[in-house]
């Protein structure tokens, strides 16, 4: 392992400059994916600044309803968090079915937005990867893909996006903040989630739109009464601890049986956090029934691109979608 450079970082404003300023130092906050890459040589940063003191733990409940969650709330004190609970469950349960106990006790919120993929072929630091070397190629094309992802892949990348909890985040629009250093000064930075995770095309290498050493400081859930009903429901090879195969944020708001909103996302299938639109336009409007509930989910995987160890999942997406569906609508009418 080669020698890592320390730094115990006291303010925003230091911490981030102190990145921008160089391309081999890098962010280290609950450390639950850097130092594991670090240890496999996947990453090899000369520095790092632990910005575990700066004041960006707090979770707080904005005046619209929503909550605005610091970068550094651990994922278990937001999943525990009262007002997420009832406000947003959706968000509670993706968290507390995101990761083994002890790593939800050290993973950040902002860290888990930044997370790797966990493509083995990533993370052996010696296969072909154009993630970790661009130009180089995709072992998993033709390699062990049953994991791998079926929506918004390329001919360069197929790795699927791990987060369990940016899945709902992506389904009620939420939002990051960051803070960023420029030759002009110091400043902040407002991303819509659905424009921060990008999908692979012909850059798989770059997974965000931030500029080095732009650190995320918040994450903003807008005040949806519509989030008050809905779930996460995750479909993986064990109880316990492990990715999803596919997973689906879903939230519904019916008047005397017919769909006003619904909010749907996907996990586990996509090369990022999945917003099922074409399923949620169908659906506006309609009657809650099984065969819409059908119909909009054959709809939103009418695109999906298989390899042969993943061609189940298709039907597995499209059958989980339903079941959530019909979880969310089971008594006929809200209202």
């Amino acid at each position: 392992m080669r020698p890592v450079t320390y730094l115990l970082a006291d303010d925003v404003e230091g911490a981030v400059r102190t990145v921008t300023a160089d391309p081999d130092t890098h962010f280290l906050a609950g450390g639950t994916t850097e130092v594991d890459l670090l240890r496999q040589n996947v990453l090899t940063p000369h520095r790092l600044v632990d910005i575990n003191r700066l004041p960006l733990t707090g979770i707080e409940a904005l005046p619209d309803g929503g909550v605005r969650i610091g970068a550094l709330a651990r994922m278990s004190e937001v999943a525990e968090d009262r007002g997420v609970r009832e406000r947003f469950p959706m968000i509670s349960r993706a968290l507390e079915l995101g990761a083994s106990a002890q790593l939800r006790h050290m993973a950040s919120m902002g860290g888990n937005m930044m997370q790797k993929v966990r493509c083995g072929y990533y993370r052996d630091g010696e296969s072909p990867c154009n993630k970790r070397l661009p130009g180089s190629g995709c072992a998993a094309l033709t390699g062990v893909s049953r994991t791998h992802a079926v929506l918004g892949t390329s001919e360069h990348c197929i790795a699927t996006h791990p987060s369990d909890v940016a899945v709902p985040l992506v389904a009620l629009d939420a939002r990051i903040h960051t803070r960023i250093h420029t030759r002009t000064g110091d400043g902040e930075r407002d991303h819509a989630i659905g424009d921060f995770f990008l999908e692979p095309g012909d850059t798989p290498d770059r997974e965000h739109p931030l500029a080095h050493g732009e650190l995320i400081t918040a994450i903003e859930v807008p005040g949806l009464p519509i989030a008050r009903r809905s779930l996460y429901l995750k479909v993986r090879d064990r109880e316990s601890y492990e990715f999803a195969l596919v997973s689906v944020a879903a939230a519904v708001d019916m008047v005397d049986g017919v769909i006003g909103d619904v909010r749907l996302a996907l996990g586990g299938v996509g090369t990022r956090p999945w917003r099922a639109i074409r399923a949620e336009e169908f659906l506006i409007g309609a009657p809650a029934i099984p065969e819409n509930f059908e119909q909009a989910a054959r709809i939103e995987l009418s695109d999906a691109r298989t390899t042969a160890m993943n061609a189940f999942k298709p039907e597995l997406a499209r059958r989980t979608l339903v079941r959530a569906l019909e979880t969310l609508t089971r008594d006929g009418s809200q209202r």
